[in-house]
C-alpha cells in the first residue's frame, strides 16, 4: 500500500540492446506468419519504448495499462520492478526515489503471465519461499500462507505440486506466492491471458474480491480492453509508447480522447462516417446524408468553450446506439449474428464496414440482404477532427 508517481518517464532500448533483446521488437517471423509491424519511434539511440509517462498512483488504488502489442505498458510495468532501467524521469514509491534501488528492496511483488512456479516445490513451498529466504519464522511463514491460501480458495492444494493443477489454480498460486509478501506493490503483466475465456471471467471476479480484502497497491497490464473495463479504478490507454488518455472506465468510453482511444475502447468497436459538423442559430448538428442531428447540451457547452468551427468531421457512435428508422443513412445488412438477446448487423455503409446491435426482444432477428436506414441521439455522437483525429469536445 504505497503511492507511485512517474515523472516523465522514458525508456529507450540502445541499437545493441534492442537487437539482443528480441522481447518482440525484433521478433523472427514464424513460418505462416505476418510480419509483426513495429511502430516505436527508432532514433540514433535507438527505440524509444516508452516517451514522457507520468502518472500519479494513489495509495490502494488499482490502476490498469491497456493498449495494443508493442504499445509499451510492459517495459513500464517492469520500470516499476526495477527488471528495466529507466532511460530518463524519476519513479518515486512511498515518496522515495527509487531509480537506482534494486528490485528487491523496492517492497513490490510481480505476477507474470508464465505463472513461474517452481515445478519440484508443493504450492505451499512455492507460496512460502520469498519468506524462507527472507528468513521469516516459521509459524509466520504458516500463518502467511495459510491465510494467502484462504483468500485465493487454493487451501486444499497445498501439498499439490503445479504440474497437478489447472492453468487457474497455478495462476492463483502465483498471485498467493506475491500477496504473502504483504507488498506495498503488487504488479501483474497480462495474467489471466493464458486461461481459458470461462476462466478468465473467472479470474477477473476472483481479482476484485481480492482487491477488496488486501490493502495494496495494484498496477495490472492487459491488451484486453474488457478487463481494463471491468478490473480498474483508472485505465491509461496507451500507443506507441505514449499515454492516449488517462480517466475512469466509464469516462474513457463515454467521452474517449481522440480516434485510437474510441476504437481501442469498447467492443464491437466504435462506427466510424464522415459527416459535417454545422451551426445553426448558436447550436451545433452533425449533418449526414439527410439526417441533421442536434448534439446533446453537455456536448454543446464543450464545443462553445472550445470555440469550435463549423468543419467536416469524422463522426463516431458505438454499435449499440445506431437505431433502425424511417430516416437516416442507407446501409446494407451483409451478416445477421444472433447472440441471444441482440442481433449483431454487419453492415455495409457508404463502403464501410458498420456494426449496429438490435435487441431481439422475441422479434424476427433475419435481416441478412436488407436494406436499412441507420439514426442515432445527440447525445451518442462523438465529432472528431479530421486534421488531428481528437475529439473535438476536449
Amino acid at each position: 500500500m504505497a503511492e507511485v508517481l512517474l515523472k516523465n518517464i522514458k525508456k529507450i532500448y540502445s541499437n545493441t540492446e534492442s537487437k539482443n533483446r528480441g522481447r518482440g521488437l525484433f521478433r523472427k517471423k514464424k513460418a505462416g506468419e505476418e510480419e509483426k509491424k513495429i511502430n516505436l519511434q527508432i532514433t540514433d539511440e535507438g527505440v524509444v519504448a516508452v516517451q514522457q509517462f507520468s502518472l500519479d498512483i494513489k495509495d490502494n488504488e488499482f490502476i490498469v495499462l491497456v493498449g495494443p502489442s508493442g504499445c509499451g505498458k510492459s517495459t513500464t510495468l517492469r520500470m516499476v520492478a526495477g527488471l528495466e532501467e529507466i532511460t530518463s524521469g524519476e519513479l518515486y514509491i512511498d515518496g522515495k526515489l527509487v531509480n537506482d534501488v534494486e528490485p528487491k528492496d523496492r517492497d513490490i511483488a510481480m505476477v507474470f503471465q508464465s505463472y513461474a512456479l517452481y515445478p519440484h516445490m508443493t504450492v505451499y513451498d512455492n507460496m512460502a519461499y520469498s519468506l524462507k529466504i527472507k528468513k521469516v519464522p516459521k509459524d509466520e511463514i504458516d500463518r502467511k500462507v495459510r491465510e494467502a491460501a484462504e483468500i485465493l480458495d487454493i487451501t486444499q492444494y497445498l501439498d499439490r505440486k503445479p504440474k497437478a493443477l489447472s492453468g487457474g489454480q497455478r495462476q492463483r498460486v502465483a498471485i498467493g506466492r506475491a500477496i504473502v509478501r504483504n507488498p506495498k506493490v503488487l504488479l501483474m503483466d497480462e495474467p489471466l491471458s493464458n486461461l481459458d475465456a470461462k476462466l478468465r471471467n473467472q479470474m477477473r471476479s476472483e481479482l476484485i474480491k481480492l482487491r477488496q480484502r488486501i490493502n495494496t497497491t495494484f498496477i495490472y497490464v492487459t491488451h484486453d480492453q474488457i478487463e481494463a473495463m471491468t478490473l480498474g479504478d483508472r485505465i491509461v490507454v496507451m500507443k506507441d509508447g505514449y499515454i492516449q488518455q488517462i480517466g475512469t472506465p466509464q469516462q474513457v468510453f463515454d467521452h474517449p480522447a481522440n480516434l485510437f482511444v474510441s476504437g481501442f475502447i469498447g467492443t464491437p468497436q466504435m462506427n466510424y462516417f464522415d459527416a459535417r459538423l454545422t451551426l445553426k442559430n448558436g447550436r451545433y448538428f452533425v449533418d449526414i446524408d439527410d439526417l441533421s442531428i442536434e448534439l446533446g447540451e453537455e456536448k454543446q457547452q464543450r464545443l462553445k468553450d472550445n470555440e469550435v468551427k463549423e468543419q467536416d468531421i469524422i463522426l463516431g457512435v458505438r454499435p449499440e446506439h445506431l437505431v433502425i428508422s424511417d430516416k437516416g443513412i442507407k446501409g446494407r445488412v451483409d451478416v445477421s449474428e444472433l447472440m441471444g438477446s441482440s442481433c449483431h448487423l454487419h453492415m455495409t455503409v457508404k463502403g464501410k464496414d458498420v456494426i449496429t446491435i438490435v435487441p431481439t426482444e422475441g422479434k424476427s432477428t433475419d435481416y441478412a440482404g436488407k436494406e436499412l436506414l441507420l439514426s442515432f441521439d445527440g447525445n451518442v455522437a462523438h465529432v472528431f477532427s479530421k486534421e488531428t483525429q481528437k475529439n473535438l469536445e476536449y
